[in-house]
């Protein structure tokens, strides 16, 4: 995306992250996160600059998805110490969001990852997670 005047430029839309990008298909792409959860942790983000999931075209969204699933079975392959996944994303600052450019997380988990993965994405308050 182009920034003529030099404002901060969204991460996804600069020019590094397409040099990152690991797959695509047709309007996502996907890179590995920089600050991983878990080895081989990765973002599924649309080329088009929009700033939550709830935004998405219904084409961007069934795009994910199937990225999504050619993901799960390189990193199945990659690695079979991966038992697990969790998906997710933030749509908006209180719920977490950094970057205003949508972009899904695919975290493979193994077993013993943490001592007790009850509650899964329920952890983002922990004492809500184990119930």
């Amino acid at each position: 995306m182009d920034n003529p005047k030099n404002f901060n430029p969204c991460i996804f839309c600069s020019e590094e992250a397409p040099e990152r990008k690991i797959a695509e298909v047709n309007s996502v792409f996907a890179i590995r996160d920089k600050f991983p959860v878990t080895p081989l942790h990765t973002l599924v983000i649309p080329f088009r600059h929009v700033s939550d999931w709830f935004d998405l075209t219904e084409v961007e969204r069934a795009d994910s998805e199937e990225l999504l699933h050619q993901l799960r079975e390189e990193i199945l392959a990659a690695d079979p110490s991966v038992t697990g996944f969790n998906i997710g994303v933030n749509c908006g600052k209180s719920a977490g969001q950094t970057v205003m450019h949508v972009h899904i997380h695919l975290i493979p988990r193994r077993d013993g990852d943490v001592e007790n993965a009850t509650g899964g994405v329920r952890g983002v308050i922990p004492e809500r997670r184990i119930y």
